[in-house]
């Protein structure tokens, strides 16, 4: 079944729920990152997170989540649309570390003192919003989850799951994200959180095709309506115009020892691989550019 976002409400309009299903979309980023197991599972869990978090968000909005820990990983970074576009990225996607008490050991692969940035591109051309918190946990979804509702002030759960088959390839991905709204029936939310603390592991709940199994098993008799639904997947954002605009502010200086020395460049996009070649004469013409701008 195609990877997908469901969003949920119950029925007296006081919590909302987001789930996914994104076992594709992690396949295809750990394919193209070469993760180890590790890694996969924690990329998995970042780019379920990123989904989610991009499905709060108005069309034609976007969303990066940076994940930097003193661990071997360094860095998770995934960004992600209000339509379903997601990628993601790691600083050292080959790092490795043994399982934690028979668990995948995410904490310890990002690192426990560190920072979770969550920056927002509101659209119409303004200053992107960035927000900063401590990793509390390092286990992504408790990330997702503090910052919620410590920087955005709406008290959240989220819980992010992946499992690995035979191969080392991602099988199952996904997760949710729980909002109390103003309107909130404190039962319901008692309830919810109670069901919470009994669910089985993400990984085994995901197993069920699409992301309905997993708000049955979280609002359980509690009704609610699915406002709506759509399909996720993997899009990088990457072109040759932004690759030029990033060259362009490295300076006419930086560029033309570039091309003394290298008499090229070559830039790999770090999501899709994708590389751009920029000749001598290229950078002939950035550097016209660059010197351009400096001087105006």
């Amino acid at each position: 079944m195609a990877d997908q976002m469901v969003r949920a409400l119950c029925l007296s309009g006081g919590i909302r729920v987001l789930a996914c299903s994104a076992a594709e979309l992690a396949r295809e980023v750990c394919s193209l990152q070469k993760t180890s197991a590790t890694a996969s599972i924690a990329m998995g869990r970042g780019l379920a997170g990123g989904a989610l978090m991009g499905a709060l968000l108005k069309s034609g909005q976007r969303i990066a989540l940076k994940f930097e820990g003193n661990g071997p990983l360094r860095k998770l970074l995934v960004e992600a649309d209000s339509d379903g576009s997601v990628c993601g990225c790691a600083g050292n996607p080959s790092a490795e570390i043994e399982p934690l008490d028979g668990k995948w050991n995410v904490a310890g692969l990002i690192g426990k003192a560190g920072f979770l940035t969550v920056s927002k591109d509101l659209g119409g051309g303004g200053t992107p919003y960035q927000g900063l918190v401590q990793l509390v946990s390092s286990e992504i979804g408790e990330d997702l989850a503090y910052y919620l509702t410590e920087s955005e002030q709406i008290p959240s759960a989220v819980g992010l799951g992946a499992a690995l088959d035979e191969n080392g390839h991602i099988s199952v991905c996904g997760g949710f994200l729980i909002q109390a709204l103003p309107k909130a029936d404190e039962a319901e939310l008692e309830k919810i959180m109670g069901r919470l603390s009994t669910l089985p592991p993400l990984s085994s709940v995901l197993k069920e095709p699409g992301p309905e199994g997993l708000l049955r098993e979280i609002f359980g008799d509690i009704p609610y309506t699915i406002l709506e639904r759509h399909a996720l997947s993997f899009q990088c954002g990457c072109s040759r115009e932004k690759v030029e605009r990033a060259l362009l502010t490295m300076g006419a200086e930086e560029l033309a020892d570039m091309q003394a020395q290298d008499n090229g460049a070559v830039v790999t996009c770090e999501f899709c691989r994708k590389t751009y070649d920029f000749d001598h004469e290229s950078l002939e013409l950035l550097i016209t550019r660059a010197a351009g701008n400096s001087g105006s």
